[in-house]
């Protein structure tokens, strides 16, 4: 049987390595941001309204890489538990901005730390200039994804 017929070899495969390493990363977020009563999407939502105030359900959804109906269930519980504000009318159309109250921003700076621990322990064991090649190497193949073929 030839390599086409058997399908894709996984070890020399980098969609399935970059796969594994992002499950491998996801894995150890959980696992220092469950102590703190968080989850990746929780410290997502938090990190990205930190960086971008304001943002609608819809862009918290794609940002964190979540449906719009997950979004709303956990925007409506940090709502609940005091670590975001919406208006309760839109301003414009349908969109309820969320922000960040005092205490997202102590929670997320506790989570931010422990997340931040996370990459220098993926690092760790690559040179400064290791990791620029694999910044650069990275973001060229998200552009050439998302860059339709022709």
């Amino acid at each position: 049987m030839s390599q086409d017929e058997a399908g894709v070899d996984l070890e020399t495969s980098l969609g399935y390595l970059l796969k594994e390493a992002s499950s491998a990363l996801r894995a150890a977020m959980e696992a220092v941001l469950r102590p703190l009563g968080m989850t990746v999407t929780h410290y997502s939502c938090l990190e990205l309204l930190a960086q971008r105030p304001g943002l609608s359900n819809s862009e918290l959804a794609r940002g964190a890489f979540v449906t719009r109906q997950s979004m709303n269930v956990l925007l409506q519980a940090l709502e609940r538990d005091g670590y975001v504000t919406r208006p309760a009318e839109a301003p414009v159309g349908k969109v309820l901005p969320a922000r960040l109250t005092p205490r997202g921003r102590r929670s997320l700076a506790k989570a931010s730390a422990a997340v931040r621990s996370v990459e220098v322990r993926m690092l760790s064991g690559m040179t400064d200039a290791e990791q620029s090649a694999a910044y650069a190497a990275l973001q060229s193949m998200i552009r050439s994804l998302q860059t339709p073929s022709s």
